[in-house]
């Protein structure tokens, strides 16, 4: 373990507790809907992937913040710790969103010179961090034309902003964290390859959160997306 290591275990904490609190306590403040600090929440915490890359010299201690918030998530869900995440009606999503980020980056990220794939986990990271997010905020406050699939209920707004935002997170991603300072031995994407995955991985993303029922889209979405990038990136 390094001195990065070190400071990058005690910054993911800080961030992530810090994180907690501020969306807490500024949503109380504002009163904010709670499925709108849920969602804020989701994004600060999936936003953190770009922390750890930069922090953490080694990939075995680089997960181990992401894993820690499997077991602490899901004592949160249970207790309800922290309102703006989780109340009486929230589903385990933000547990499953921790195991699809350990899971992609345990398999994908690779450090000290060893052959890194860690864009396509990142790649699908960000269609869940920022498709999902605006999906669901774009679907309750704009969302006017609803559908269900196998009991759960979205609209066709927050299904388009799902898209785009997913389309958007996995083309960059591809396109600039390739071959560069956070993954330099990791193979280069270019823009217009990097564009056309994007529409490979947008498609599954947008498919898997229209049809899996509440909370368990944080697991299909990020899992399923990163499995189809693997093969064709």
């Amino acid at each position: 373990m390094t001195s990065n290591d070190i400071v990058g275990l005690i910054a993911s904490y800080i961030y992530a507790f810090g994180l907690l609190f501020v969306v807490e306590g500024i949503g109380k403040w504002r009163k904010w809907p709670q499925f709108l600090t849920r969602k804020l929440i989701h994004i600060g915490a999936g936003m953190w992937i770009w922390g750890i890359l930069a922090l953490f010299d080694h990939w075995t201690f680089g997960v181990i913040p992401f894993a820690t918030f499997i077991i602490l998530n899901y004592v949160f869900y249970r207790q309800q710790t922290f309102k703006a995440m989780d109340d009486e009606k929230a589903t385990p999503g933000t547990v499953y969103f921790a195991i699809s980020i350990t899971i992609l980056f345990a398999l994908l990220w690779r450090t000290g010179g060893v052959a890194d794939r860690v864009p396509v986990a990142a790649a699908a990271v960000m269609a869940m961090t920022w498709g999902d997010g605006v999906a669901s905020i774009v679907g309750k406050r704009w969302g006017k034309h609803p559908y269900t699939v196998f009991g759960h209920t979205r609209t066709w707004e927050g299904t388009a902003a799902m898209a785009i935002c997913a389309f958007i997170g996995i083309g960059l991603t591809l396109w600039l964290l390739s071959a560069s300072a956070l993954s330099p031995n990791s193979a280069p994407v270019s823009f217009g390859r990097a564009l056309s995955m994007a529409v490979i991985g947008t498609i599954v993303a947008t498919a898997a959160e229209s049809v899996s029922p509440a909370g368990t889209d944080n697991l299909s979405v990020p899992l399923l997306t990163g499995l189809v990038l693997y093969f064709v990136v």
